[in-house]
């Protein structure tokens, strides 16, 4: 299924989508596009579905082509102050924030998302695998957090964040069992099932 440029036919949209909602450690990151109608990203597709490379080089394109884009976060802090959820439309909102453009219109992935002033919304379940805008968010998003788990990664390289991202992987999940937590986990997650089973 081919990606849907717009939503609506005569309306400034903006796509935003998250990154590591479902992570065990680190932030998680927002993204908001605003792409360029006459512009058409070859190979623009759902972050989940995109290799690494194919993401990076995105990323590049995207930021060239896009006539707006902000990326934000929220740390682990502030996601155990007030829940994931609340975390990433925090971290939409900064995004929204951060744009310096008037847009008329919110397309988001998913299916939670609080007002931002007056300005309407859509929620769209797997919206990043049918809009572009919001398929460029995905990308931008999880370029940025991936990248963020790479430069932590020496300071506790026992987790090896490089490959899993903080993500509840075998290997990082072995690490916490043998090593404990850290400062960049969410303490306000199960960073371990209760039985050992369960990981090994």
């Amino acid at each position: 299924m081919s990606l849907r440029y717009s939503f609506s036919k005569n309306q400034i949209e903006v796509g935003l989508d998250e990154a590591g909602r479902g992570c065990l450690a680190g932030p998680v990151y927002a993204a908001a596009v605003i792409l360029n109608p006459d512009i058409e990203i070859e190979g623009l597709n759902d972050s989940k579905k995109l290799s690494e490379k194919e993401r990076y080089r995105l990323e590049e394109e995207i930021k060239d082509c896009a006539e707006y884009f902000a990326i934000e976060m929220c740390d682990n802090s502030e996601i155990d102050e007030m829940n994931i959820l609340k975390a990433s439309i925090r971290a939409m909102h900064r995004c929204l924030d951060s744009i310096n453009s008037k847009f008329q219109l919110i397309l988001v992935d998913g299916n939670q998302f609080y007002n931002y002033f007056d300005i309407p919304f859509k929620t769209i379940i797997k919206g990043d695998s049918k809009f572009a805008s919001i398929a460029a968010a995905s990308i931008l998003a999880k370029c940025a957090r991936d990248r963020y788990m790479e430069s932590i990664h020496s300071e506790f390289a026992v987790y090896n964040w490089r490959k899993n991202k903080g993500y509840p992987t075998f290997e990082h999940r072995k690490a916490i069992r043998e090593f404990g937590s850290c400062s960049y986990h969410r303490k306000s997650f199960k960073l371990l099932p209760d039985s050992q089973l369960d990981i090994f």
